[in-house]
Order: structure tokens, then C-alpha cells, then sequence
């Protein structure tokens, strides 16, 4: 490809490395093999392959998994922690919440930083900001030599209150940064109360600062000073700005497969979906009602994380999952994944079974055609290991293969409930967007569990978190705890405080090459009522009080016209839009049965028992083109399973539409409706 004004999204999962470029030729799509030990290997393969040249005039957007695993396997830095003498056991003690409250042998994990790294300081910051007793030079003196001793790898700083006043953990920045160990610090990190939250944060991101600095800082210089992370709330920021701040990319590549179903969904003329993205060892799932939705109360392997994500529910339910019996007896799926290596037994590498493999075996994937167009299936490697399991259960292979997809689909059923009735939306009124390399092999049943009328696959469903990399706008987030009362003087001090925001939300964007005429700058307030001790965040406007009343009242059923409203946060996003990929063009119509597309037939097991069904090569449907399952859609990066009691309709942009069966032939999507 020619190096002019290139962008590539590279989206590193557990199985495969996807990446979509742009430039003038269009769009290159690529899947290679992840490298779990070395991401960056796999990411410099994928640029290789579809020849995207390294340097000037090429970005390149990641998401990427590093700092999630980072948390998920415990391999991050030695961190110290330094806070307000008596309060070195605030991750220790948490909320005390009880995750399973019947539980009586539950262990809370480690915390991840030992009692023997963390440091307190005799100091005094009051509520509302008054410094009334400021670190002693002697003391300070005696912190850093304690920490010159343990020998930190990275150090977080977070004192009581300094959200409100910083001036106390400025002093002791000053006092260590001779230590030349990298510095997490509250007060800049995350400005807000809720001292176990922020201490949480702020030891998150100096837990895996030093490895994430490294994965990027070396990821940058190979490709010259040009790429850019997704972050968790959906926007990107520099690779420099990711080092300094790695907690923000937790679910990076997650919300990238969330910006692209929005964006392809949206273009057909849904704005109500949910996203379903299936991939190598998990799930993720998030509902998006026309705005993608974002959250600050997040957790990642019990550690929790206050920056602002996308509202995603992920569970341990992939292709790769893992199928096994347990000491009952019983058959279980997951959370432990065959990933890339050695991957499905399919593959020819591994021997368990998997998800993938399951698939493979009751028709519902295509032995002749590879995965991702360089693994090649070997059916063969699935019979002994898959009799075994059926053995142990005392089930045919039939019913234990069946079984495994059952209780694979129970587990992301579970999921699509919880940010779905669990929240109040009606499940009925939405699409479900099925990408990544499984999500498409599985919608049609979820779909039907829960009465969803409408499937859409997109074109290059496989790489779709890739492609959503590309349609991600530079954007950093920023906040401040009030804690003031919601009236006229409260109104006037948010005023104040939302221009000094601003003004630094300025400096950071130009540093990322935002010019001042292209930022775009959104106010919002969090709020509840006084008494409450969870808020609801509506735009910063006049009316906001009234603004919250309402929400309250759609989010809990209840609202309280005449009780006091209290502002906790001020919120303040910063966004420059970045240049959007050009999708193909609809092609021309095909004929309504599709029969140009049907490459062969082969058995499918459905309903308790086999049945022959079609084959057909996504790229031969052309818009228009209908028909009936059972059947199997086939492309480079996915595979589409159509059910017997399912239709499947192509739209004018090439996606496939599945809908039970008995309603495809009236059903018009709102983009044939002339709807956007």
C-alpha cells in the first residue's frame, strides 16, 4: 500500500491479530495468529502482510490487551504505595462487600500491592480542601528512604482528600521523584472522591505503567512516532499519553468492536442494538441506545477502576473456551481458554476440546474452508478427545457436543440479560450485532432465547473490533469531585471550575496535535439526591436539575420533586473527530434465493438430529439475496450459522440480516424503509 495518509486499526485478541487499513486502495483486511508472549510480534506481522509501510504518513490505532492481562495473570510491577498515615489498609479492607454472600470459605485476592509497600505520611487535608497539616521535611526525608530501600519497580501517591486540595501530594511527588521510579499521583490520575475507588485507580495504573510503557514505547518507535490506543471510553490519545495513563486502556480492544457495531449499524439504520462480539476466550457485550454509553464503576480481576469505560459486560465464554467434566460429573465450559497456543484441537496443536472445536464437529463451520485464510481444520484430531468426554458422561458424542454449545450459549444468554432486563430495556426493541470470529456461529440462537427479531452480521464481522479502531475520535476525559449543593451558587462554581478544566483540556489535546478550531468540548455533572451515595450524570446545562429528575425517575421507577439535589462531579470530555473509513459501496442486486452463493453442501446437526444444509460464500450474496436454513455462510474472518427456524435477507450494504423464519419474508429494515 502506498504511504500516503494510511490509517490501520490493529485489535489484538486472545486467538487472532486483526487488522483493517485504509488508504487509497481502500480497505486491506488481515488476521494473523496472536503472539501472548510478544503482542507486538503479531502486530508487526499484520503490517507486513498487508504491506502498510512503517513512518511517515501511516497511523496506526491499537487496541490492545496488554494492561488487562497484565491484571488478569498478577505480572505487573512491584508498586509502592504512599497515603495518609492510617490509611495503608484501604485495599486490604475495600467495601467489604461480599461478591457471594453465602459463601463462608470466599478468599478476597491479594491486593496488589503487600502490606510491606505501603507507606504512610503524617499529613492533614480536610474535606473541603484546607490543608491544615502539611507533610514535615523530616518526614518526607525518612519516606524516601524507606522507599529507596524496598526498591519500588513504580510508585502510586494518594493522599485523604487531595482531590479537593493537592498541594500535600505535590510535596511528597517532590520529595521521591529522585527516586527516578515511575510516579501514579491522584490528584492528576483521577481527581475524585471515594477513597478506596481512587487509591484502587491510581495503584492500577502504576501497577501496569512499567510494562505498558514499555510494550508501547517500543510498538512506537518501530513504526515511527505514529501510533495511537484506544481507550476504555471509546476515544483515542497518543502512545505517549497511553504510557502515562495505561489504566485507561483496560477494555481498549473491547470498545473498539463497540464503536464499530454502533457505526455500521447505525449506516443501515439501527440505533437501538446490542453488540455481541465473540472471540478466541471471550464475550463481550454492551448495549448501545443511539449514544454509546459510558461508566466510572468498573472492576478488573477484583480490582476496581473509576476513568470512564464503555458500559461492557464480558464473561469467559469464546471459541477457545474449554470443555471439561467436573468432579461431579457435570459438564462444564470455560472460563479457561485453549487461546492461541495451542488453540481449539482443530487446530493441530492441542488436544482439548473447545467450543470451536464443537462447532466443527456438528456442521457448523466449514472444514475445507480456512479460519482467518491460514488455518487449515483438522477434524481428525477432534474424535478421540470429544468420545472421551462423551464417555465420561454417558452421552452420545451428539448430545455431549450439543451440551457443550448449550451451555456456552447459557453463559452469554446470561450476559445479554444483564444489560438488557436486568436494566430495565426490553430486549424485543433492539438488533443484536454479531462480529468476531464466533459471535456470528451463535446470534441466532441468542437471538431466539431472547426474542430478538433481528441478526445483523456486518461485512468483516471478523475484523469488526479492528475497523471500530478507525472510526475512534481523539478524546481524553477529565473530572473533579464538588460535593456542593446543586443551586444557584453551586451552578455559578461550576462555571469556575469547568473553565480551569478546560483550559487544560486544551494544552493536553494541542500536545496531541488537536488544533484549537477542531476540539469540541462536552460539560456533564454527576448528581443525586442529597442523602444518596450513587449519582446519575445528565449534560451540564441550565436545566440540569430538572434534566436528573427525569432520569432519575426512567432509571428507578421514582423521582422526588421537592428534595435537595447534590453536584458530586464535574465531567468534561474533550473530542477532536478523527478521519472516518469510507465502507464499500452496496453492490449490485441478486437473485432473492441466493443460489449463486451455495458452494456445497453438508451435514448440520440442529434439534437433536442431523440434516443436510447449504454452504455459501459470503462474497457470491449480493443485496437481495434471501433464503432459509439451515445453512452456513462462509467468509475469510467469520462464519454465519442460519438455523432451520431462521431466515437470512442481505441488505443494501452487503450486511446479513437473520430473523426467525416465519417473519423474514414481511420484515423491512429500516434502511428500506428510507430510515437512517
Amino acid at each position: 500500500m502506498h504511504p500516503d495518509s494510511i490509517r490501520a486499526g490493529i485489535d489484538t485478541g486472545g486467538t487472532f491479530t486483526d487488522l483493517v487499513a485504509e488508504g487509497p486502495g481502500g480497505l486491506r483486511v488481515v488476521k494473523v495468529l496472536s503472539t501472548p508472549r510478544d503482542p507486538a510480534r503479531a502486530v508487526l506481522a499484520a503490517l507486513d502482510e498487508a504491506s502498510v509501510p512503517k513512518g511517515r504518513g501511516v497511523t496506526v490505532v491499537h487496541g490492545t490487551t496488554v494492561a488487562t492481562n497484565t491484571l488478569l495473570t498478577r505480572t505487573g510491577a512491584r508498586v509502592a504505595l504512599v497515603t495518609t498515615a492510617g490509611f495503608e489498609d484501604v485495599l486490604a479492607l475495600g467495601r467489604q462487600a461480599r461478591p457471594r454472600l453465602y459463601d463462608l470459605f470466599q478468599t478476597a485476592p491479594d491486593p496488589i500491592v503487600p502490606d510491606a509497600l505501603r507507606f504512610g505520611i503524617d499529613t492533614r487535608t480536610t474535606h473541603d480542601g484546607r490543608l491544615e497539616s502539611p507533610p514535615r521535611r523530616e518526614d518526607l526525608e525518612r519516606l524516601a528512604k524507606a522507599l529507596r530501600r524496598a526498591k519500588p519497580e513504580s510508585i502510586a501517591v494518594c493522599l485523604l482528600f487531595s482531590y479537593a486540595n493537592p498541594r500535600a501530594e505535590d510535596a511528597v511527588v517532590r520529595a521521591i521523584e529522585r527516586l527516578k521510579v515511575p510516579l501514579s499521583i491522584s490528584s492528576r490520575l483521577l481527581p475524585e472522591y471515594r477513597e478506596y475507588e481512587r487509591t484502587s485507580t491510581t495503584c492500577v495504573n502504576a501497577y501496569v505503567a512499567p510494562r505498558m510503557c514499555a510494550y508501547l514505547e517500543g510498538l512506537d518507535r518501530k513504526l515511527g512516532r505514529r501510533l495511537r490506543v484506544m481507550q476504555s471510553s471509546g476515544g483515542s490519545l497518543s502512545a505517549r499519553a497511553a504510557s502515562a495513563e495505561p489504566v485507561r486502556t483496560v477494555l481498549s480492544g473491547p470498545a473498539g468492536g463497540v464503536v464499530g457495531a454502533r457505526a455500521v449499524a447505525s449506516r443501515a439504520g439501527y440505533e437501538k442494538i446490542i453488540s455481541f462480539d465473540m472471540g478466541g476466550t471471550s464475550t463481550d457485550v454492551c448495549l448501545v441506545e443511539g449514544e454509546i454509553r459510558t461508566t466510572s464503576e468498573a472492576s478488573i480481576a477484583g480490582c476496581p477502576i473509576r476513568v470512564p469505560v464503555i458500559d461492557i459486560h464480558t464473561v469467559g465464554a469464546g471459541g477457545g473456551s474449554i470443555a471439561w467434566v467436573d468432579g461431579g460429573g457435570a459438564l462444564r465450559v470455560g472460563p479457561q481458554s485453549a487461546g492461541a497456543d495451542p488453540g481449539p484441537a482443530c487446530y493441530g496443536k492441542g488436544r482439548a476440546i473447545t467450543v470451536t472445536d464443537a462447532n466443527l464437529f456438528l456442521g457448523r463451520l466449514h472444514a475445507a474452508t480456512p479460519l482467518a485464510g491460514r488455518v487449515r481444520m483438522k477434524p481428525g484430531r477432534i474424535a478421540a478427545p470429544l468420545a472421551a468426554i462423551a464417555q465420561n458422561l454417558r452421552l452420545s458424542r451428539d448430545r455431549a457436543t450439543e451440551g457443550m454449545l448449550d451451555i456456552a450459549n447459557s453463559t452469554m444468554e446470561k450476559a445479554l440479560r444483564v444489560i438488557s432486563m436486568e436494566r430495565g430495556h426490553d430486549p424485543r426493541e433492539f438488533a443484536l450485532v454479531a462480529f468476531g470470529g464466533a459471535g456470528p456461529m451463535h446470534a441466532a440462537d441468542l437471538a431466539r432465547a431472547l426474542r430478538i427479531p433481528t441478526v445483523i452480521v456486518p461485512r468483516m464481522a471478523g475484523v469488526l473490533s479492528a475497523l471500530g479502531l478507525l472510526f475512534a475520535d481523539v478524546a481524553k476525559d477529565f473530572s473533579r469531585t464538588l460535593l456542593i449543593s446543586a443551586d444557584t451558587r453551586g451552578w455559578r462554581r461550576t462555571q469556575s471550575v469547568f473553565r480551569d478544566i478546560e483550559a487544560r483540556a486544551r494544552k493536553e489535546m494541542a500536545a496531541e496535535g488537536v488544533p484549537a478550531r477542531d476540539l469540541r468540548l462536552d460539560r456533564a455533572l454527576d448528581l443525586r439526591y442529597a442523602g444518596q451515595s450513587y449519582e446519575l450524570t445528565v449534560p451540564a446545562t441550565w436545566d440540569f436539575a430538572t434534566r436528573f429528575r427525569r432520569l432519575h425517575e426512567k432509571t428507578y421507577g421514582h423521582a422526588y420533586p421537592g428534595r435537595a439535589v447534590e453536584l458530586v462531579n464535574v465531567r468534561l470530555r474533550a473530542l477532536a473527530r478523527s478521519p472516518h473509513p469510507a465502507l464499500p459501496a452496496p453492490k449490485r442486486p441478486g437473485r432473492a434465493d441466493a443460489r449463486e452463493a451455495i458452494v456445497g453442501r453438508q451435514k448440520m446437526f440442529f434439534g437433536g438430529r442431523w440434516g443436510s444444509g447449504l454452504v455459501l460464500d459470503r462474497e457470491r450474496l449480493l443485496p437481495g439475496a434471501g433464503m432459509r436454513g439451515p445453512a452456513i455462510v462462509v467468509e475469510a474472518s467469520a462464519t454465519t450459522v442460519v438455523p432451520p427456524d431462521f431466515g437470512l435477507r442481505v441488505d443494501a450494504l452487503g450486511n446479513l440480516l437473520l430473523s426467525p423464519a416465519s417473519a423474514a419474508r414481511q420484515r423491512r429494515t429500516p434502511r428500506d424503509r428510507g430510515g437512517r
